[in-house]
């Protein structure tokens, strides 16, 4: 008889964890969060196309402004329904890092105890502000975590978004991404078929990810 959490016994696949950090202060307001909103629901249906993702796949949302809150723990892309987000208050951006690097690790022993191997794990920063709270500690824990091959950071900047700060906050080899204009969808669409690539092959390979068309690397 297998040992484990029923979700582990039932579906034994590897999993690939991604976490999506979002911005939802004030001046996401709008239509930059209607086509945020629009996008995640472009994220799950282009990942249930593909029958191995929706196996590993695993999304969670943390919403930051103004408080940092778990708006939906990790679950495979089947079980996943997009929360519809609003906006309000500051950007706690750094406690919201903090949060994010803690959920994972505490995800990622869930793995471990129960014998799921996993995927490196992907942490998808998105916002149009600056941080409205300390960051400087949750961004050398970031660049630490991602020079250890702990996670993948990506951090995209939309319209005003402080781009010198998500530089600071990036790890060097991975510079944040400037939005076109508020093309959310595509940017979800990218990140489906990244995570579709990864999870198609072992734990561990190196896989080379699509070219970003939705965005410019910010130098």
């Amino acid at each position: 008889m297998p040992v484990g959490m029923p979700e582990f016994v039932e579906n034994p696949e590897n999993r690939c964890p991604v976490i999506l950090l979002l911005d939802t202060s004030g001046s996401m307001s709008g239509q930059p969060m209607q086509e945020l909103n629009r996008g995640l629901a472009a994220f799950k249906q282009d990942i249930l196309k593909d029958s191995q993702a929706s196996l590993s796949v695993e999304v969670a949302i943390i919403a930051f402004g103004p408080i940092v809150k778990l708006m939906q723990d990790f679950v495979t892309i089947d079980q996943f329904t997009p929360p519809i987000l609003e906006v309000n208050g500051l950007t706690p951006m750094g406690a919201a890092i903090e949060y994010a690097l803690d959920f994972l690790e505490n995800r990622k022993q869930t793995y471990k105890d129960n014998g799921i191997l996993y995927y490196r794990p992907w942490v998808f920063l998105i916002t149009d502000g600056a941080p409205s709270d300390s960051w400087e500690s949750a961004a050398q824990r970031l660049r630490e975590a991602e020079a250890q091959r702990r996670l993948l950071f990506f951090a995209v900047g939309v319209k005003d978004a402080d781009m010198n700060t998500l530089k600071q906050i990036s790890p060097p080899e991975r510079l944040p991404i400037t939005l076109n204009g508020l093309d959310f969808r595509e940017m979800f669409v990218w990140l489906s078929a990244s995570v579709k690539r990864v999870s198609s092959g072992k734990v561990g390979q190196a896989v080379a990810l699509p070219a970003v068309g939705w965005g410019q690397i910010t130098s």
